[in-house]
């Protein structure tokens, strides 16, 4: 039967979108369901009343049928794609129900059309034809296959009914030509209809497009003003609250607008700010003009600029400000404004001038602390080279029992003294960064060895074992600084025989080779008084020990251990410790050596150390009277010519005067010091004595400004008699190979 046009026959349908497109015929086909019914009635009860109720009642079964089978599917269909099934499937099966539909109504078209003569049921048959195909016709827009599908029907039921009508005319061939001409003028304006609904909702849809690009076009600009001012809006809130001043200025550097940080920090309101060049406004008399000079001209150039300038507020306080100057150009690259904004850094600078000072008292501090040093270091060693070097004159006469007995104790009392002395500076050293390590060749068995040997008496004394064991034979030749592992050897193994009184001390080695270097670990272990658990961490510290009865008991400073660790450290190793109070304690000392070159490639040993000393005439400038004596009976009985200078300055005129060939130079004495007399005689052009300087400084330092002064050797107080004398002998040895 004749179908109505459903509402969303005439809404636009959404743009571009096929499956919204099918929803809204399927839901349009669903909606006016019943509708439509009501024709499909009408037409039942015009044939019942023209054919028969049998025939009108079986048109309308079959009509409803297909409407509900229509119904039915499409209601299924959206089911499924709202689950996901394919488009594809789903308007395939739509179209499928949609032809089944048309059929139907096809059926009873032709039942009405083949009436029974006496009833002009062409006609009526017509007119339901042609209602059925602009329905079809109108749901185009929405889901062309089911519209494609109904047409074709709807079509093929025409050609039926027309080739029909054409052989079952009575009337001839006349009457069927006036009966065709009418069908063709219905199927044409049929044709007119569907074009023109057809185009027009192709210009609605276009123009529904433009609207709807134009909508979103409006919408989105909307958005992006609505955007763009409230991002003016935060910037504007930002830049007036903000704690930085920010300047606005004009291409020609006048103020343009200030937020209230300006007038904060300057004291300038907006108001007077505005139309001033800054610099007029701002500068103090001692602003820096290179810097001023350098704003402006990256000002005028429109360039970017950061600098710190001296300011002065407006009720006359000085202030320093951090300029970020940059310039907002427009879209032809002129400058259109240009933003400056500032920090106050007073404060940063008042802490910057602030830690200069500090640190500037620090240095003061520092020089003052090695000068200190360097004077006790001087006063101590002085009178101790007198009693270290007359013990040994003692010990080395026949003395009676009692007498040896006193010069041995003054002797050992004045080596313990000295100990203390050298750990004090090496602390010092440490604590100030300026201990180096001196990489040497050295037999790294004859140290370890001689360093043992020192305190064998010293256990056998005390009635212990010192026990030695190697897991392999050490090198005779490792690079190192063998002085500093001396020292480390000398405190470690010492401290332990110190706390042993029972049992004894056993030195164990362990050497392995890491990356072509030697890696040595020395455990020293003893049976002595341990340290209890809570106090092993604080041995390592300065001025420590473990319990403060072991120092009344056993003496020391606390800091061979500290000294001797950081040393270890120094030379790519370290110290660690494992003990059970009352049982004793391990100490592990690693070592890092380098590998000597090949023994072919070896520096061969200069010869005549120990050579014959030559006659030649010595000056001694030094001004203790007890180390002039002492260093007098030192050289006593060798074919020397020996004078005495007590200054500087009296070094200086005897050496015009008597051109020795060797001079022993203290670096500290009244009126003119060692270095200064040293640079007098250098500056003698026909005098080139050979000058060792004589010094009760340990620091790396003062070895370096002997040589920048001219001299040419170094010998540490105490002096010793056999490093004296091997001083001697290397450069009778040298003379003896270059006497010019």
């Amino acid at each position: 039967m004749a179908q109505p046009i459903s509402q969303s026959s005439v809404d636009p349908p959404r743009l571009d979108v096929p499956v919204e497109r099918f929803r809204r015929y399927a839901r349009g086909r669903i909606v006016y369901f019943w509708k439509r019914q009501i024709l499909t009635m009408i037409g039942s009860a015009y044939l019942m009343v023209m054919i028969s109720p049998l025939m009108g009642f079986l048109a309308g079964a079959i009509a409803v049928l297909g409407e509900i089978i229509d119904y039915i599917n499409l209601n299924h269909q959206l089911k499924a794609l709202d689950r996901g099934r394919a488009f594809g499937k789903v308007s395939d099966r739509a179209s499928l129900s949609a032809t089944v539909q048309a059929l139907s109504i096809s059926i009873c078209i032709l039942m009405a059309w083949f009436m029974p003569q006496t009833v002009n049921g062409s006609q009526f048959a017509l007119v339901f034809l042609m209602s059925a195909a602009l329905n079809a016709g109108l749901v185009w827009p929405y889901h062309k296959p089911s519209a494609s599908s109904r047409l074709l029907v709807y079509g093929i039921t025409f050609i039926a009914g027309a080739s029909a009508e054409f052989f079952t005319s009575n009337g001839g061939f006349d009457a069927y030509l006036s009966e065709a001409i009418s069908m063709l003028l219905m199927c044409y304006i049929v044709t007119i209809v569907l074009q023109f609904v057809i185009g027009s909702y192709a210009r609605q849809t276009r123009s529904a497009q433009q609207i709807l690009s134009a909508s979103k076009a409006l919408e989105a600009s909307d958005r992006q003003k609505r955007k763009s001012q409230e991002q003016l809006r935060r910037l504007s809130l930002v830049a007036r609250y903000a704690n930085d001043s920010v300047v606005i200025l004009t291409p020609r550097g006048e103020i343009e607008w200030v937020n209230e940080a300006f007038t904060r920090i300057t004291g300038y309101t907006r108001e007077e700010a505005i139309g001033q060049l800054p610099s007029q406004l701002l500068n103090d008399p001692d602003t820096d003009p290179e810097v001023s000079k350098s704003i402006g001209k990256h000002v005028r150039e429109g360039k970017p600029i950061r600098a710190e300038v001296l300011n002065r507020c407006k009720h006359g306080a000085r202030i320093w400000m951090e300029t970020n100057i940059f310039p907002v150009r427009a879209e032809d690259e002129s400058v259109e404004m240009i933003v400056a904004i500032e920090r106050d850094i007073t404060a940063l600078k008042e802490h910057e001038e602030e830690l200069a000072a500090a640190k500037h008292l620090a240095e003061r501090g520092e020089q003052s602390k090695s000068e200190f040093l360097a004077t006790m270091s001087h006063e101590i060693r002085t009178p101790m080279n007198g009693i270290i070097g007359l013990s040994d004159l003692l010990v080395e006469h026949d003395l009676p029992d009692d007498v040896r007995s006193y010069a041995l104790t003054i002797k050992d009392s004045a080596g313990a003294l000295l100990s203390i002395i050298n750990d004090i500076l090496d602390f010092s050293k440490l604590d100030a960064g300026k201990l180096t390590i001196d990489p040497v060749e050295f037999d790294l068995r004859a140290c370890l060895a001689s360093s043992i040997e020192l305190f064998v008496p010293q256990a056998n004394g005390k009635g212990i074992y010192l026990d030695v064991v190697e897991d392999r034979p050490l090198p005779n030749h490792v690079i190192g600084d063998d002085g500093r592992v001396r020292q480390i050897l000398l405190n470690m193994i010492g401290n332990a025989i110190k706390f042993t009184a029972q049992g004894g001390v056993t030195i164990k080695t362990r050497l392995t080779e890491e990356g072509g270097a030697y890696r040595l670990v020395i455990d020293i272990k003893d049976t002595g008084i341990g340290i209890a658990q809570d106090r092993i961490a604080q041995v390592f510290e300065k001025f420590q020990q473990a319990d403060g009865r072991t120092t009344r008991k056993f003496g020391g400073t606390g800091l061979g251990l500290s000294i001797s660790k950081q040393l270890a450290e120094h030379m790519g190793g370290g110290i660690v410790v494992q003990s059970t109070l009352g049982r004793g304690s391990t100490f592990s000392i690693s070592l890092t050596f380098g590998m000597p070159r090949r023994a072919s490639d070896r520096a061969k040993p200069v010869a005549a150390q120990n050579a014959e000393i030559q006659p030649m005439s010595i000056l001694i400038a030094e001004d203790n009277k007890t180390n002039r004596f002492l260093i007098s009976k030192y050289l006593q009985g060798l074919p020397l010519d020996i004078c005495f200078a007590h200054n500087g300055r009296d070094a200086v005129e005897h050496t015009r005067e008597h051109k020795p060939d060797l001079i022993f130079m203290d670096m500290s004495m009244p009126e003119m010091d060692g270095l200064e007399a040293t640079e007098h005689i250098r500056a003698m052009s026909d005098i080139r004595p050979h000058i060792i300087a004589l010094t009760a400084n340990a620091f790396a330092s003062d070895r370096e400004a002997c040589f920048q002064a001219g001299m040419n050797d170094f010998l540490a107080k105490p002096v010793k008699k056999a490093d004296l004398l091997g001083k001697l002998s290397k450069f009778s040895a040298a003379r003896q190979a270059n006497p010019l």
